[in-house]
C-alpha cells in the first residue's frame, strides 16, 4: 500500500478522486466547503444553497458532525445523509481526517447492503488508508504513520456496531444479537427475555432545555443501563430515546426484577448538566420468549406493547407481557 501511495502523483490522485464512488470533500475546520470530487458534486446539486458540511445532515446529526469537526481528530462512523428536502436519507460510512491545521478531509461511501459487513469496512479502510498516506506525504504532518493507520482501521471496524452518542451497541447490532439469542433459545429450549426501555417525557427535555442537554440525558441514562445489568446481558440503543436489553437464560420473573431495579436506579439518580438538575424516569416493557410461538419480531412487539402499557399506567414503572 505504501509503495502504491509513493508512486501516485498529484495527477494520479486527481484521476482517483474523479472516478471513485466515494464522496470526498475538503472542508475548513468550521465545516465550510472548500472543494470536492465529482461524486459529491452530483449530490450537492440537490442542495445548491448548502455552504457547510452539516447542511447535508438531519438536525440531530448536525450536532454530531459539528462536535467531530471541533475536535480536529480522526473520526469514523455510520450515519444517515439527507437525499432530498423531504428528509429521506441513506446510510453512509463516513470518515473525517485532519489534513492541516485549518482543514479536514471528509469521505463518505453509501452502505447498500444493510448492516455494515466486513467487505464494506475493508473497502472503507483501503480508501482511508490511501487518502491518509497521500496527505501525510504531501503535508508531512504525521510522525507515526503506521500507528495512526492502525487506529483508523480499528475505528472503522467499531463504527459498524457502536452508537456514536451513547457508546452502546447500535440498532443494527442489538437486533442482530436479538436474532442470535432467539435462535439459541429455540435450539436449546432455554429461557430468554428482553426489556424495551423508554425515557419518560423526553420530548419535554429537548423542548425545554435543548438538544444538547437532551443528548447528555440520553448518554447518562444509557450508562446507567449499561452499568446496572448482569455481565451476560446486553443493552443497546434501539432508536431515539428507546433502548433494548437482552437477558439470556432469564425468565420473565428475573427480567421483571431487573426492570424494577433499573426504574429505581434512574429515578433516584439526579442528572446534572450545564447547571440544570433533571429528575428522569423510565418505562419498561418485559417479555419472555415463547418457544414454538414467538419469532424475534413478535417477541419485540410484545415487549414494546408492554412498555406502552407502562406509559399508559402512569410511567416510571415496568409491565411484563402476558404469556
Amino acid at each position: 500500500m505504501e509503495n502504491l501511495a509513493q508512486l501516485l502523483s498529484t495527477q494520479d490522485m486527481g484521476i482517483l478522486l474523479e472516478h471513485t464512488h466515494a464522496m470526498v470533500v475538503l472542508v475548513e475546520n468550521d465545516g465550510i466547503l472548500v472543494s470536492w470530487n465529482p461524486a459529491f458534486d452530483s449530490y450537492k446539486k440537490i442542495f445548491p444553497s448548502a455552504k457547510k458540511l452539516e447542511d447535508f445532515f438531519s438536525q440531530y446529526d448536525k450536532e454530531v458532525i459539528l462536535s467531530k469537526l471541533s475536535e480536529k481528530t480522526k473520526h469514523s462512523w455510520v450515519t444517515d445523509i439527507l437525499l432530498n428536502e423531504e428528509d429521506e436519507t441513506l446510510s453512509f460510512g463516513c470518515v473525517l481526517v485532519p489534513v492541516s491545521n485549518e482543514r479536514m478531509l471528509f469521505i463518505a461511501e453509501q452502505i447498500t447492503s444493510g448492516p455494515v459487513g466486513p467487505e464494506n469496512v475493508e473497502r472503507l479502510n483501503r480508501q482511508i488508508k490511501l487518502f491518509r498516506i497521500e496527505s501525510e506525504f504531501t503535508k508531512k504532518l504525521a510522525r507515526n504513520k503506521q500507528i495512526e493507520l492502525e487506529s483508523v482501521m480499528v475505528q472503522a471496524s467499531e463504527v459498524a456496531q457502536i452508537d456514536a452518542l451513547t457508546f452502546l451497541v447500535n440498532r443494527r447490532m442489538i437486533v442482530r444479537e436479538l436474532q442470535s439469542e432467539v435462535i439459541r433459545a429455540q435450539r436449546y429450549d432455554s429461557p430468554f427475555s428482553i426489556s424495551v426501555v423508554d425515557i419518560d417525557h423526553f420530548k419535554n427535555v429537548n423542548d425545554t432545555y435543548g438538544h444538547q442537554i437532551g443528548d447528555e440525558t440520553l448518554r447518562q441514562v444509557a450508562h446507567q443501563l449499561r452499568d446496572h445489568i448482569r455481565h451476560p446481558d446486553m443493552a443497546g440503543r434501539y432508536g431515539g430515546e428507546e433502548f433494548l436489553i437482552l437477558l439470556p437464560n432469564s425468565d420473565a420473573k428475573a427480567a421483571s426484577e431487573q426492570a424494577s431495579r433499573l426504574c429505581k436506579q434512574v429515578r433516584e439518580n439526579v442528572i446534572e448538566v450545564e447547571y440544570h438538575t433533571l429528575n428522569i424516569t423510565i418505562s419498561i416493557g418485559v417479555a419472555q420468549f415463547r418457544n414454538g410461538e414467538d419469532t424475534w419480531e413478535t417477541l419485540l412487539n410484545r415487549a414494546d406493547n408492554a412498555m406502552y402499557e407502562a406509559k399508559n399506567n402512569g410511567r416510571d414503572r415496568w409491565v411484563a407481557a402476558a404469556d
